[in-house]
């Protein structure tokens, strides 16, 4: 049985439950297999939290939906039980700091800016921008989810800046000062390309369908490190 097919099967038995619900089916239909059921979880966190996000901002767009299946590439014939959750999760009175709350118990070092709840992040940040931009709502919504995976205001600066594109800082986005020199910058964006290859996120339990949000950060990295050698070059 596949991954997706676990994780529907685990979502159908909840239906009709509120979110806190749909946890704990999760929780216990891959007990005893902890990297997948991390990887569950990861996934369901993407769900809940992105509808719990466009239910901030009062407003589901086409463009938005559209980048939720960009990350999630399930059978079509499942689309139905995806939507079910997403709904569920929209529709439940339960807050979404309280479910934040304990998928930050799934940072595996257990230690402020878990790289994991990062990847969460890059997710949610992928559908808010969706649309063209991050509405101040979403950014709100996106920085509580910040604090409550105890995410430093800077860390959090520096993933915002890779998905702003209207005035992106290249420097926050390598997460660098303009007064580092170059052989400083190389190193630090050396050091992010290796904690991003597709192998580390693997090895953290990120779902193989997330890697699209992988590439985006990479493009990014790139481009932040492109326009700062082309700056110095040209100093």
């Amino acid at each position: 049985m596949s991954f997706w097919e676990r994780l529907l099967n685990a979502i159908g038995s909840a239906a009709g439950n509120v979110l806190s619900a749909v946890v704990e089916a999760v929780r216990t239909a891959f007990e005893g297999d902890p990297e997948t059921r991390r990887k569950v979880a990861i996934s369901v966190a993407i769900i809940a939290l992105s509808a719990k996000m466009a239910k901030a901002d009062g407003i589901v767009s086409e463009k938005e939906v559209q980048a939720f299946q960009d990350i999630f590439e399930f059978p079509q014939d499942q689309a139905k039980n995806v939507a079910r959750l997403y709904n569920l999760a929209r529709q439940d009175i339960a807050g979404y700091e309280a479910y934040a709350a304990k998928l930050s118990s799934l940072c595996i070092s257990c230690a402020a800016n878990c790289s994991v709840l990062e990847d969460v992040l890059d997710g949610l940040f992928h559908i808010a921008k969706a649309d063209g931009l991050v509405h101040e709502k979403e950014m709100n919504f996106l920085r509580h989810i910040g604090q409550i995976f105890e995410m430093s205001d800077e860390r959090f600066e520096q993933i915002a800046a890779r998905h702003v594109s209207i005035g992106r800082d290249p420097y926050k986005v390598l997460g660098v000062l303009p007064s580092d020199d170059f052989p400083t910058i190389r190193r630090r964006y050396h050091v992010l390309v290796s904690e991003n290859h597709p192998d580390r996120l693997i090895s953290r339990g990120v779902p193989k369908e997330f890697h699209a949000i992988a590439n985006e950060r990479m493009a990014a990295l790139n481009d932040a490190y492109a326009t700062i050698e082309k700056e110095r070059r040209a100093a």
